[in-house]
């Protein structure tokens, strides 16, 4: 009599033989080289210390990570996404809290990292395997406080109480590099016009490394007409926008092209004199269909390219006459007909 297939029994082998090989298949650690890191300094509570890399905030690495499947190929994912994997550095913790110069050892700092241990990884190795770390003593010293806009432009202030703040900062500062700065935002400047605008003013010991002072300070900016000064751009460029039916059969002789390149005389802030400037062109000159008509010398006011967005704030004003260009349309010989 023939033996009765127990097909359960089957199913159940051949489901284990599975799971056994997956399961031996994640069991295998893969390596990843080349993982971007950064370790950045943590903010020590001890504000009479200034601890950097080489007087920066952050150091840059690169580690080999060894792992499960799962976990490096989370990694890969990252990566292509630009993510840096991220460690703190804490002076105090590895018993570098003292002023001098140290050196880190990244293998065994990175290897200890809770972060990573709890994605199941491992740092095989690291690229630099040292930085070098200083510990500053900082002094306290009266600062006295700036006022800038967001582009780091100086900002006349009315008023600034208290003008002068004690903050710790390097004993090698002096003279200008005593200062603690106030940035205010152009909505901040006329609320500052209306009222006073209470800020903390900080000071930048290294880029990304900021501290605050703990006292606040109120300040307040004057009208727009009292900051508004005197500028001369001195050596300013002439535009000349040309219809498009009148380009490749006519050319723009500035007759008394001297004259019109001459200084122009404004009335502005620092910030909206340096955005005047910074323009492709100071002034242009409007060369229309109709003016293909006229033979002769054509006479038209420049128009000036002052900034929109300083003129709609009354930050920027021309302090002089317009400028009248004296021009001609000479045709061009017609370019020859195609064969």
């Amino acid at each position: 009599m023939a033996r009765k297939v127990k097909y359960g029994k089957i199913t159940i082998v051949i489901f284990l033989t599975v799971l056994i090989w997956v399961w031996a298949d994640l069991a295998l650690d893969e390596t990843l080289t080349g993982r971007p890191g950064v370790v950045v300094v943590y903010q020590s509570t001890n504000p009479k210390l200034w601890v950097s890399f080489n007087q920066t905030s952050s150091a840059d690495i690169k580690i080999t990570l060894v792992g499960p499947h799962s976990a490096i190929a989370e990694e890969r994912r990252k990566l292509k996404e630009g993510v840096k994997l991220e460690f703190d550095f804490d002076a105090a913790q590895e018993k570098m809290d003292k002023p001098g110069n140290y050196s880190l050892g990244l293998l065994p700092f990175l290897q200890k990292d809770k972060k990573i241990r709890q994605l199941g990884l491992t740092v095989k190795s690291c690229e630099p395997e040292v930085l070098d770390v200083q510990v500053v003593e900082l002094v306290e010293k009266p600062l006295t406080v700036r006022c800038f806009n967001e582009n780091a432009m100086p900002l006349e202030a009315k008023s600034i109480e208290p003008s002068r703040v004690n903050m710790f900062v390097p004993s090698f500062w002096e003279g200008e590099k005593l200062r603690a700065e106030v940035k205010l935002t152009p909505r901040e400047i006329d609320q500052a016009r209306l009222m006073p605008i209470e800020k903390k003013p900080f000071i930048e010991l290294a880029p990304g490394q900021i501290r605050e002072a703990d006292t606040v300070v109120k300040i307040t900016v004057p009208p727009v007409e009292d900051v508004l000064k005197e500028y001369t751009i001195t050596t300013p460029k002439l535009g000349i926008i040309l219809s498009l039916n009148l380009q490749g059969r006519y050319k723009v002789n500035v007759t008394n092209l001297s004259e019109v390149l001459g200084p122009i005389a404004i009335r502005a802030t620092a910030e909206a004199k340096q955005a005047y400037e910074q323009q492709p062109f100071q002034m242009i000159l409007y060369v229309l269909d109709d003016d293909k008509n006229v033979a002769t010398e054509q006479r038209k006011t420049v128009v000036y390219n002052l900034p929109e967005s300083f003129v709609r704030k009354g930050e920027i004003t021309r302090n002089q006459g317009p400028v009248t260009v004296r021009f001609m349309l000479v045709p061009l010989p017609a370019e020859p007909a195609t064969p």
